[in-house]
């Protein structure tokens, strides 16, 4: 008795794990076509154009690159006084006005910092302002941003940088714009008229702010080396301390996308504040 139960124990374990090998190649299988099936469809997708590359989704009437110079001609005052001046504009009752009138669909700024090769980054991310509220919020963040880089003036990298930043955002402007301010030439990196011309041949506009106080006439090179595209224009600070006023007649200008009064060649002069 004891003989014949040991016999059929043994008989058990030689033929139990069969099932089990059997289940474990049926689970197999089974998610082995599940993945067959799901990479099928997946490749349906792709070539119906259902699914792509990522690209903008949410319309606007503008999408805005704000790109504040943090060279080492720039002093931390002066930086501050770029930044402030820029959230002082998107406060001012008048750009509000422009965007409710000029901008149903709502404009998208971001804003970046730049100095010299391969130093940039992003500072404000996409935000998408539409009334005074979004615009308020917009302030408020361009305020809390300290300045992070001091270094060159590669204005050809910033460009750059601000095109892919245009080109990878979450927003489809229906005009793209890149605002520049600066105060001096580009001494690193290269000429930035290719990448200007580059930006230009993919429906960017380029527009310029030089702040005229270590160099007079950087606002006849901004107009010769970074402008370009549809209206482009360059906006003269004879200071810092007329940054603010001229953010906001800049801005103005953008958002309406009017030409502006007094305009000649493409500049524009801002008289200095007493």
């Amino acid at each position: 008795m004891v003989s014949r139960a040991a016999s059929l124990l043994s008989g058990l374990s030689s033929v139990a794990p069969a099932p089990r090998r059997s289940r474990a190649r049926r689970a197999v299988a089974g998610r082995c076509r599940f993945a067959t099936m799901l990479a099928g469809a997946f490749a349906l997708l792709l070539l119906g154009g259902l699914i792509g590359p990522a690209r903008a989704e949410v319309e606007v009437d503008l999408a805005l690159v704000l790109a504040i110079d943090s060279s080492g001609s720039v002093d931390f005052a002066e930086f501050e006084l770029q930044a402030g001046g820029i959230a002082r504009a998107f406060r001012d009752p008048e750009v509000i006005e422009a965007i409710n009138g000029s901008a149903p669909n709502g404009i998208a700024v971001s804003v970046i910092q730049w100095s010299g090769r391969r130093q940039h980054l992003v500072a404000v991310d996409w935000t998408k302002v539409t009334d005074a509220w979004s615009a308020a919020a917009l302030a408020a963040k361009i305020e809390g941003t300290g300045r992070i880089l001091i270094g060159e003036t590669a204005i050809a990298d910033a460009l750059r940088f601000a095109t892919e930043h245009l080109a990878y955002g979450p927003f489809q402007g229906a005009r793209r714009i890149i605002d520049l301010s600066g105060d001096g030439p580009a001494n690193a990196g290269g000429d930035p008229d290719p990448v200007r011309d580059a930006a230009v041949d993919d429906g960017i506009t380029i527009n310029g702010l030089a702040i005229l106080n270590e160099n007079p006439s950087l606002d006849r090179y901004y107009a010769e080396h970074v402008i370009g595209g549809p209206d482009a224009f360059v906006v003269a600070a004879r200071d810092y301390r007329d940054f603010a006023d001229a953010i906001r007649l800049k801005l103005l200008r953008e958002i309406r996308g009017a030409p502006l009064a007094g305009r000649a060649h493409g500049l524009v002069q801002v008289a200095q504040e007493p």
